[in-house]
């Protein structure tokens, strides 16, 4: 279910400052080759400066979410819907994880308005990020976030195959609304959320999901405010 409307001002460019770098590097090669060579030689160089460009792309996005609805943390594809164990809690939970592909944006929003009260990076392995072994030894960043009004869930940036730096501006204290952005993944990526167990899933594997405007799940009524 995805859900539309406007909550909370946009504050950041359309194309995502975390790129910016990687894309006047793209364009500048692509100009320096089709200086010296000639436009044919440079084409490919154009390619990879779109590619690079539609990469960090990072859209508006608002939501009419009603109060307990958790937002998908980012776009991409649902990989699990499970029970499962919350290795960082040690809690039983309802895990709902959203694969990111190269053609994905890829800032992370959070899914709960509520306050980080942990923060934790663990580095690791690059496997694919679709495998679901993916979770525990790949590069990952976990935060623990105090549901206004409700109970702690888990988000988890995971890098990937490609993806070799994980950002994260959250910090233990933050207080983030739902669709606040709170941090990027580069180049492919996944981020599993670890839920209360009563929460109600709303996804289904092979959904296809926006950060900050896809409902992945509902908690418990009197959980969430």
């Amino acid at each position: 279910m995805t859900v539309s409307g406007g909550l909370h001002p946009w504050p950041h460019p359309l194309l995502a400052r975390e790129g910016w770098p990687f894309i006047a590097i793209a364009i500048a090669a692509a100009l320096l080759v089709a200086w010296i060579a000639g436009p044919w030689w440079s084409a490919p160089l154009w390619l990879l400066a779109v590619f690079v460009v539609q990469f960090f792309r990072d859209p508006p996005r608002a939501h009419q979410a009603e109060a307990g609805a958790v937002l998908s943390p980012a776009d991409g594809r649902v990989v699990a819907v499970m029970r499962a164990r919350d290795p960082y809690t040690g809690r039983d939970a309802l895990q709902v994880s959203v694969f990111m592909n190269v053609f994905n944006v890829h800032s992370n929003r959070s899914p709960v308005d509520g306050e980080v009260t942990e923060v934790r990076y663990f580095p690791g392995r690059f496997l694919n990020a679709a495998l679901d072994k993916a979770s525990l030894e790949n590069e990952r960043n976990a935060l623990l976030i105090r549901v206004d009004g409700g109970p702690s869930i888990t988000c988890v940036q995971i890098a990937g195959l490609i993806a070799r730096r994980i950002l994260c501006y959250a910090k233990p204290g933050t207080r983030l609304r739902r669709g606040d952005r709170f941090g990027f993944i580069r180049f492919g990526s996944r981020v599993d959320l670890y839920l209360p167990l009563e929460a109600v899933p709303c996804a289904s594997l092979g959904d296809v999901v926006y950060a900050g405007q896809t409902v992945l799940a509902n908690l418990k009524a009197g959980d969430a405010r």
